[in-house]
């Protein structure tokens, strides 16, 4: 449990990818963490693309990144709908500025895109993203799991279990 009184952000919009949401949620509470799923509207259900549902815990409006200690975005197309919300990118700008963990797989990295906050930092992504991260100022490659820094990147569902354990080092740090 050597992740006792630690607190992440789980971010949630429409058509998230199931796995990539729920996966590393589970992962980061086995070992101790409280994770808080934030919509835009609290208390809306959201709906990954196979179905699954998650609901909003809070709204984005209501968190304060200094209460956290990391922030996971899932992959799906719920990045490119999170990545139009002001709030969404200032709390990934702190999370960056305070070098607190930031997790993204597949296309979350269109929220860190956004952001502003790849310049110079090594990550990987789903491969169809591959330019944008480029373009953004990333150095991209093809691996399972990058750590950079703070910031934790995967390509995709198989890469899950690297990508969980990678996240949970990164947030034991903190």
């Amino acid at each position: 449990m050597r992740l006792t009184g630690k607190k992440v952000i789980a971010l949630l919009d429409e058509e998230f990818e199931d796995l990539e949401l729920w996966y590393p949620v589970y992962r980061v509470r086995e070992e101790g963490a409280e994770v808080h799923l934030a919509g835009l509207e609290k208390g809306k259900t959201y709906i990954g693309k196979y179905g699954v549902p998650a609901t909003a815990e809070y709204a984005f409006d209501e968190l304060d990144s200094k209460d956290y200690d990391g922030i996971l975005v899932p992959g799906g197309w719920a990045p490119d709908k999170l990545r139009r919300y002001d709030q969404v990118l200032q709390l990934v700008r702190q999370m960056d500025t305070d070098r607190k963990p930031i997790g993204q797989i597949c296309h979350a990295g269109w929220v860190l895109i956004s952001a502003k906050i790849l310049q110079g930092v090594t990550v990987t992504s789903t491969p169809g993203i591959r330019d944008d991260m480029e373009n953004a100022g990333a150095t991209w490659v093809d691996e399972p799991v990058i750590t950079d820094g703070h910031i934790v990147s995967a390509r995709r569902p198989a890469d899950l279990p690297p990508y969980g354990q990678a996240f949970c080092d990164a947030l034991a740090k903190v």
